[in-house]
């Protein structure tokens, strides 16, 4: 179970820590992919014998793909965390992804067959719709010029896109069907050659994009203890842990980073965030 909350530690922090150690955003994805680069050969030293056995072009293709699609997601998930901020963001990436992920598993995979995986599965996606929305609540009473500091118009495009980067990233392996310890190396291929991309031309290589390495081997922990867990604890468990994080990046961000809200902002997001925890967990149950 404690190996099970590190990639929850992980993955909360990394707003907080792209946060501290500055940069853009396109500056933030590029060196986070550094850094999970020099993870995932880590990784693919560590399960060598096993990857010999499912490396093929295929995994190799699906992989720099996956990573394509997650470079996306991560790059827009910065921009939105620089337009609203991070507590408002994380809980809302976090129930879209849980949401469109199970929609996708839905109706391209068929993953839902009995009346009470439907059930069940439609409770959460209630929950997790709920949850969301409460965290995007604002107070009325907030003055405009905060409202407009906070650029919603900004950050909605960007979660959407992010929105749309991350289920791919997830999908393509699914709909391939190829060996995920396999294409870790590749998919790392692929997320720095997107994060470059957003980057080229606008500062790439600062020292703000070399201090961000250290935010990528903090995802890259993350993703190496969840390999470590899923067959200790489960997927259900490993996955429903991870998705904990929230807390840390919601409330970090507000105690650490000093993102203002006001009385009731706090309470929508506190609730909206234990509702997109438990929508998680319902959704790993099925």
């Amino acid at each position: 179970m404690l190996i099970a909350l590190i990639p929850a530690i992980a993955w909360g922090s990394i707003g907080l820590v792209s946060g501290k150690l500055g940069g853009n955003a396109n500056q933030q994805t590029l060196g986070m992919t550094l850094g999970a680069l020099l993870f995932s050969a880590l990784t693919t030293i560590v399960f060598w014998s096993h990857i010999q056995d499912y490396i093929s072009l295929k995994v190799c293709l699906v992989g720099v793909v996956s990573g394509l699609f997650w470079s996306l997601g991560q790059n827009q998930q910065f921009h939105s965390m620089k337009a609203i901020g991070i507590s408002k963001t994380v809980p809302l990436s976090t129930g879209l992804q849980l949401l469109f992920n199970a929609l996708a598993g839905v109706i391209l995979f068929h993953e839902w067959q009995t009346g009470h995986q439907i059930a069940l599965g439609t409770i959460a996606l209630v929950i997790l719709i709920a949850g969301a929305t409460l965290t995007s609540l604002r107070d009325n009473r907030v003055s405009s010029s905060k409202r407009h500091a906070e650029n919603i118009g900004a950050g909605v495009r960007a979660l959407t896109l992010s929105t749309v980067g991350y289920v791919g990233y997830t999908v393509i392996v699914n709909f391939a069907g190829v060996d995920a310890k396999a294409m870790v190396l590749p998919q790392a291929i692929g997320m720095v050659i997107g994060a470059s991309f957003f980057a080229y031309g606008k500062d790439a290589f600062q020292k703000e994009t070399f201090k961000n390495v250290i935010t990528g081997m903090v995802w890259g922990t993350g993703n190496i203890f969840m390999f470590l867990a899923i067959p200790a604890v489960g997927l259900a468990i490993s996955y429903s842990f991870s998705q904990m994080g929230i807390i840390i990046s919601t409330f970090g961000s507000i105690l650490l980073l000093g993102e203002k809200k006001t009385k009731k902002e706090l309470i929508y997001i506190t609730i909206g965030s234990v509702m997109i925890i438990a929508g998680g967990i319902l959704l790993s149950k099925i």
